[in-house]
């Protein structure tokens, strides 16, 4: 009887609501607009919001969306043009992005919102003092001293079309030993320590600004624009379409210097992602 009546309760219970989750890839920047993406549709729309983070590179993103375990998460143009589209490398920002926009749509059935505001691209980084040592400011001015140079890379950066291989062949670059794999949370403290001598970062990241060390120009320009732009399951928005609208309040709001200054709010000052996220939204009148 109580069992009965417990089912019969169950039943007549509210609704449960849709849930959408929110996924990122497993650096500073990622958790920090990931937690954007989740703190605006948890303040905008009625859905439970879930999170998902740390779910690696972009081809373990992808598969997530395409699988339906995420609903939506941050990816950046130039990535998807080269790794997921298998296209070459294209350098006119509005150009790239109606590429992916397009193509998303039609192979993945996944809807590419309005860019952010702000262009994260690949640079190559190396200490102030040998910059100013042997005044080095681009790639090509260091490819006579990269002979003596010991590489550290993040394993993606090693693996992609728009990365190591393309850019060595671009610049006749040739090192004093095989780049270091590792983490991209690792590299500034190697190049600092001298553990390595160069190093692939990417151009929002916080402590450039903070530590000595300079991000050379691609005078060559072999890296595509990399708009960060949020990814959401078409699915999703036929849905909810409360979910894209929510999103799109985000639309040009973060300038790379902005980008720049909250990913030292986590990497330099120890911040959590969410309560710099959360800081943001705020300021910008996003969330109340």
């Amino acid at each position: 009887m109580l069992t009965g009546l417990a089912l019969v309760m169950t039943a007549c219970g509210p609704p449960r609501r849709a849930t959408i989750v929110v996924g990122s890839k497993n650096f500073t920047e990622q958790l920090i607009l990931g937690e954007m993406l989740a703190q605006i549709l948890a303040a905008r729309t009625p859905l439970h919001v879930e999170r998902r983070f740390y779910l690696g590179g972009t081809f373990i993103c992808q598969q997530a969306m395409l699988a339906g375990r995420i609903n939506t998460y941050v990816e950046y143009t130039g990535t998807a043009l080269t790794a997921i589209l298998k296209q070459p490398p294209r350098h006119n920002p509005k150009v790239v992005y109606q590429i992916v926009k397009k193509e998303y749509a039609s192979r993945f059935h996944l809807d590419v919102l309005p860019p952010l505001g702000f262009n994260n691209t690949f640079v190559l980084v190396i200490r102030g003092q040998d910059a100013r040592r042997d005044h080095i400011r681009t790639i090509s001015q260091a490819v006579p001293y990269a002979t003596h140079w010991r590489p550290g890379f993040g394993y993606e950066f090693m693996e992609r079309a728009d990365g190591y291989q393309g850019l060595v062949k671009t610049y006749g670059l040739k090192f004093g030993a095989p780049p270091r794999i590792m983490d991209l949370g690792l590299l500034y403290r190697a190049l600092i320590s001298r553990q390595v001598d160069i190093v692939a970062g990417n151009s929002t990241d916080g402590l450039l600004s903070k530590l000595d060390v300079v991000a050379l120009k691609d005078n060559k320009h072999y890296f595509p624009p990399y708009q960060a732009v949020p990814i959401v399951r078409e699915q999703t928005v036929r849905e909810h379409p409360e979910v894209a609208q929510a999103i799109d309040a985000l639309a040009g709001k973060i300038t790379n210097q902005e980008m720049r200054r909250l990913n030292y709010e986590v990497d330099g000052l120890h911040r959590s992602a969410g309560e710099v996220a959360r800081r943001f939204l705020e300021a910008q009148h996003l969330i109340p």
